[in-house]
Order: C-alpha cells, then structure tokens, then sequence
C-alpha cells in the first residue's frame, strides 16, 4: 500500500507572527503519512506590493521532493514567512511522484492568489479534468488536486463567495477530501462530508492550526480543540473559528477509514475520540481471544503492528520480544515502484534477531496482508533464522477489494485475499496457522459502529458510487 497525505493549516492573530516553523514541525509529525515529496505555502501581507521570494499577492511558497528536510534545505524555511499559511506532505494516490504533481498546489487569477493541500482521492477526477479541459483550463500536473483548485477558481467567479463556492464544489466532486485552501490571506480547512479523512483543530497562544492528525499538535505544544464534524468547513473571521457544514453532510453517513486505526495514523494520534494506540491493544487482545496459541514469544513486524503484538502478549500471558530489527533509514516498502524492488526492500528494512528467533514457537502480529509478497519475504527471513513455528496474526480482515479514496492498494487481481482462502494463503506465506481478526471484532476494537466505518476493502460496500470508467489497475499507476 501507498500512505495518504499529511496536511498542516496555521491562522496567526497577530500578523507578527510567523507561521512558517510550525508548519514545517507540524509535517516533520505528520511524515509517515507522505514521503515523496513536501510543500509549504504562506501569505504574509508585507509582501504584496514587493518582489520578494513570493509573488505581488503576497504568497510565498516552496515545494520539493522527498522528504522534508531533503525538500526544505538551508535557509528556505527563512524565506517563508508568513502570519497564515499551509503544508503538506505527499504519497501520490491520483498523479504521477513527480515534481509538477508536489503540494501545495498554488495558482493565481485577478487579484486572488490560492493554495490548497489535499488528503484524499477524488475519484470522478478524470471526467472533472476533461470538462475543465473542454472549458479551455490548461494542466500543469496530474493531480486531483489540481482540479479541485481550477473547480473553486471556476466557481468563485460565479459566487464571490467562498463558502458558497466550497458548498458548490462539494456538489460536483466524489470521494474523499480534507482540504487546507489559502486564498490571500484567508484560511479555509475542509473535511468532506462522510468524514472519511481526519482533520482536527487546535490552539496556540495566537494561532489556530489544523491538521491530519493530533501528533502535528503535540510537537508544537499546541492545545486540541476538537475533531472536524462531517462536511464542516472552518475559517478564521475576527480572529475566531467560524464554522460551515456542507449542506451535503445531512444526506451522507459517517465512512471513517478504519485503516487509519489498523496501520497508517501514529499511535500517539486519536481520530474521532478514538487513541490509535488503544484500539490497536484491543486488536492484539481479540486475536488472543479468537486464536489462543502455546507459544514461547509475541513478536510483532515493526513499527504499526508493535501496540497489536503487546495487546496480545498481555491478554496471553506469552512474553512480548523482538524479533525483527528495523532499518530505520528505509521507507516503507510500497515506496518501491516493483515487485523486486519491493523484495529486497524488505531485506534492506528488516533484519533477524537470531538469537530470539532460533528454535522458538512464535506468535507473528502485523497489521495486514495485500498482496502478500511482503510478509512470504517476512515469513522466509524468519525460517532462515531458525524458528520452530511461526503464528501469524493479522489485525485487519481479509483484503479483498482496492480502496478508491486515496489508499493506494493493489489491483483486485493482486490481492491474495481476494483470490485465495485463508487455507491457501497460509500454504502460500508457509506459516504454522493464520488467524486474521473479524469484522465484528475491528468494529468492537474500533469503538466506532461499522456503519460509520469505511470498510469498502474488505467487504466492498463503498460508501459512494464507484464511476463505471475508472480502471483501478490503471488509477494508481506512478
């Protein structure tokens, strides 16, 4: 699987202060979630009549490839100051990982400049971008969130409105979307209106900043306020939060992406109420309670599958070790645009403890299995060290569907799970047993009820209508 996207908002009360350091620290927090390339945009007011490193609007902005501090060397940062302004850290769902496609995404038209960071997946992006084509709007990337910028261009000459234009666009588009959109010197945060991205609020002395998850709030030392409702836009008007629900947001349910608690927020995060950390103790504690296992350790595949593996370490009574030493200087293996690059991504990323591995029975947690070809590398590595048995315990249902709404999973035909029983899979991966936890039981974990979960992966009962022309195997080519 690909990661989805990170997404930083800051709003100063005090145009004296400059909002671009906590930016920057706030998507330093949020770097598991985009790798491939990261962006800051600001406005600052004293610029707009200079020709400075922004532009005569008084933006300023920066993006780069790869990770943060590969994107902002020297004394970019510096160059970025501004009392409001937003990030973003990318991992390409919908558009190429190429400079052209990196975020924000800043355009100009009248004497309006906007910049606008994205989490998520539009998924009628390409009849949307063959319209605008039609209309005469010329491309400059491949990104959704291109189109969604041309969209609230297009609709912001017609209302001069902003939260009318967000309301009508909201109409148009389908799929996912939490959105950070500066337009001058007004900051605009919007989360759609099944809530299937987080977005959270919080306050600092004279700021408010939003973003993907609590973590980016913690690193500033920055107060949580609360969760975005479903639909709800917020902006800053007399320096306080002023909020808008999509009127959309009535007719939708909640979809909450239930990945987001399975393997990609930190688990120092909470989304929606939920602690990310605590439900994945509960997975552990389910998959005792579903397949107990005489075993001599737990040990989990590092890092999101270590609060599962204690969980069950602890309701089994089974010591808890480490088995799998990680590189940390690796990305995660869906960085590798191959199968065999993916391979030997995962011999580069872990590397056996054989002195905790030889002639044990274990019990193996990881969060989930895709194509599969990950944890067969796992499971080999393992072998080779000399393990008596392997368990394999898996804290997310069978995958057997692609996720449309910016988790960049397989093609349905690369999906073990979609293809194969639990039986075959575990001849396939060589294990001992394999024991997946419930549907029932990632609810129950959760604490959310399934009806507002987005659980389209492993059931396919997607939460909006899936356009009849678009081609998964195609939709997250990079």
């Amino acid at each position: 699987m690909k990661d989805k996207c990170g997404i930083v908002g800051i709003h100063s009360k005090n145009s004296s202060i400059d909002v671009s350091s906590s930016i920057y620290y706030g998507l330093h927090a949020l770097q598991h979630r985009g790798q491939e390339s990261a962006g800051i945009a600001t406005f600052n007011s004293d610029n707009i009549n200079e020709d400075t490193y922004g532009d005569k609007n008084g933006l300023n902005h920066h993006c780069g490839m790869g990770l943060l501090i590969d994107a902002f060397k020297g004394d970019i940062i510096n160059e970025l100051n501004g009392e409001v302004g937003i990030g973003h850290v990318r991992y390409s769902t919908t558009g190429q990982s190429k400079f052209e496609n990196s975020q924000p995404f800043v355009t100009t038209f009248n004497d309006f400049s906007i910049a606008i960071a994205h989490n998520g997946d539009i998924i009628n992006s390409g009849r949307l971008r063959r319209e605008l084509i039609a209309e005469g709007v010329e491309f400059t990337s491949d990104t959704d969130s291109e189109i969604l910028c041309h969209l609230i261009k297009r609709e912001f000459l017609k209302t001069s409105d902003m939260i009318e234009t967000l309301e009508n666009v909201s109409n148009i588009i389908m799929g996912s979307y939490s959105l950070v959109i500066l337009v001058n010197g007004d900051l605009y945060a919007v989360r759609d209106p099944a809530a299937m991205k987080p977005l959270a609020i919080a306050e600092k002395d004279d700021t408010f900043i939003v973003a993907s998850e609590t973590v980016a709030f913690d690193v500033i030392g920055a107060k949580f306020i609360r969760d975005f409702k479903p639909g709800e836009i917020i902006y800053f008007k007399d320096n306080k939060i002023n909020s808008h629900i999509i009127s959309k947001a009535d007719k939708t349910k909640n979809s909450h992406c239930m990945f987001e608690y399975v393997y990609f927020a930190r688990p120092d995060s909470t989304i929606d109420g939920k602690n990310v950390y605590q439900v994945r103790l509960n997975i552990g504690h389910a998959l005792f309670d579903k397949f107990p296992i005489d075993a001599d350790v737990v040990m989990p595949v590092p890092d999101s599958s270590i609060p599962a593996a204690i969980g069950y370490s602890r309701a089994s009574g089974i010591p808890y070790g480490e088995g799998l030493i990680k590189n940390r200087y690796v990305g995660r293996t869906f960085i590798m645009p191959t199968q065999e690059e993916r391979e030997l991504a995962v011999k580069l990323k872990m590397n056996p403890l054989v002195s905790e591995l030889k002639g044990k029975k274990i019990v193996l947690v990881d969060d989930s299995i895709v194509r599969g070809t990950t944890s067969e590398s796992l499971i080999e590595i393992i072998r080779e060290a000399g393990a008596k048995e392997i368990h394999l315990m898996i804290g997310c249902p069978p995958v057997i569907a692609p996720c449309y709404y910016g988790v960049a999973m397989a093609s349905k035909d690369e999906l073990i799970a979609a293809n194969n029983s639990v039986e075959e899979i575990k001849e396939k991966l060589g294990v001992d047993s394999l024991g997946y936890i419930s549907v029932d039981d990632l609810v129950d974990s959760i604490g959310i009820p399934a009806e507002e979960l987005c659980l389209g992966c492993i059931n396919e009962n997607y939460p909006t209508e899936i356009p009849s022309d678009l081609e998964v195997e195609s939709y997250y080519k990079f």
